[in-house]
């Protein structure tokens, strides 16, 4: 059997697993496929195991099936977060079903190669419980913070990843803030930690109500005499701006230090040529471990955009020194639906 992909799959591969011989193939080779069998009177094919692909180029890339933002609920908050391995991953199986999932199948296998988002998670909670590991007073905001300002957005061919539907370049509305490195999350330099506090001001000013967010919580005395006056107040590694109506969006980020004490970051920002983007102070200075500096970025948007589709664009804010670079992505849309 040839399994062709349709457009909405793109040339996107999942290792399924068949009862009988079968090869997949993307929506482009399936496409020549078919031309040729409905061309030729007679047409014939061979499936020939290709043995183990090593070095794969480019690799890695973002899922097709990959989860995408924008964040429909909360547009404010970036997502996706971060990206992680998710695609035909072999792990241990369970031999009380074949390697398919049919009730036909009575095949046992210790192993299988299973693909989805849902294969990211073990593989991100296993670095989050590694991150913990190894630094006990983290919080999960701060294990959070320390896999997506290190992660990565450069391919093994150096070029920006790649969206597998098609292969055009994806963006941080596609992975995130990058695919994950253990190695660099190891030690970030800083990070943006969140207090339980901030994150019920957070929700308090998504407009619940006090019922709604005590049961969120479990915390009876909440009373939301704090709040943002914008969801994107929230110390998040990542910023979603959003112009809408106004031309001036501020935000006030605090980090922590995790890393040496005396050690001084100096800020460096990338944007579209249609938004101006301020940092004050440029420079941190942390004197120690642990200590904790505020920043203010602001968005200026230079021209209003028109129309009703949503308009999007993409940047960056960078501290770094000699020894980390602290990347927080940036996301501009000028009309949301």
């Amino acid at each position: 059997m040839i399994l062709a992909n349709t457009a909405d799959s793109g040339e996107e591969l999942v290792a399924d697993s068949h009862l009988l011989p079968a090869v997949a193939v993307g929506r482009k080779t399936g496409d020549l496929i078919r031309k040729y069998a409905q061309s030729n009177p007679n047409p014939t094919a061979k499936l020939v195991f290709g043995g183990t692909v090593l070095n794969v180029r480019p690799s890695p890339v973002v899922a097709a099936f990959s989860s995408r933002g924008p964040n429909m609920v909360t547009p404010q908050i970036l997502k996706p977060d971060v990206i992680g391995p998710g695609v035909n991953i072999l792990a241990a199986w369970s031999e009380a079903i074949g390697p398919t999932g049919l009730v036909k199948d009575t095949r046992k296998t210790k192993f299988n190669i299973v693909s989805g988002t849902s294969m990211s998670c073990p593989h991100i909670s296993g670095l989050a419980a590694l991150l913990k590991a190894a630094h006990p007073d983290w919080s999960p905001s701060a294990i959070k913070s320390a896999l997506m300002t290190t992660a990565y957005t450069r391919d093994n061919t150096n070029s920006s990843l790649r969206d597998a539907t098609d292969g055009s370049l994806s963006n941080p509305w596609v992975h995130g803030a990058g695919h994950v490195d253990p190695q660099k999350a190891l030690s970030p330099g800083l990070v943006y930690d969140i207090t339980t506090k901030q994150y019920i001001s957070f929700l308090c000013s998504l407009g619940y109500t006090i019922d709604q967010v005590k049961t969120i919580v479990k915390r009876p005395n909440i009373t939301c005499s704090k709040r943002f006056k914008d969801p994107g107040e929230l110390n998040y590694p990542s910023f979603s701006v959003l112009f809408g109506d106004k031309r001036v969006v501020r935000y006030t980020r605090e980090l922590t230090n995790v890393g040496p004490a005396q050690s001084i970051y100096k800020v460096a920002v990338d944007g579209p040529s249609s938004v101006g983007i301020s940092v004050r102070p440029r420079t941190l200075v942390f004197r120690h471990i642990g200590e904790k500096k505020r920043y203010t970025v602001s968005f200026v948007a230079k021209r209003k955009r028109r129309g009703s589709t949503v308009r999007s664009e993409y940047g960056s804010i960078v501290w770094g020194n000699a020894q980390h670079q602290v990347k927080s992505p940036v996301t501009f849309s000028w009309t949301f639906l």
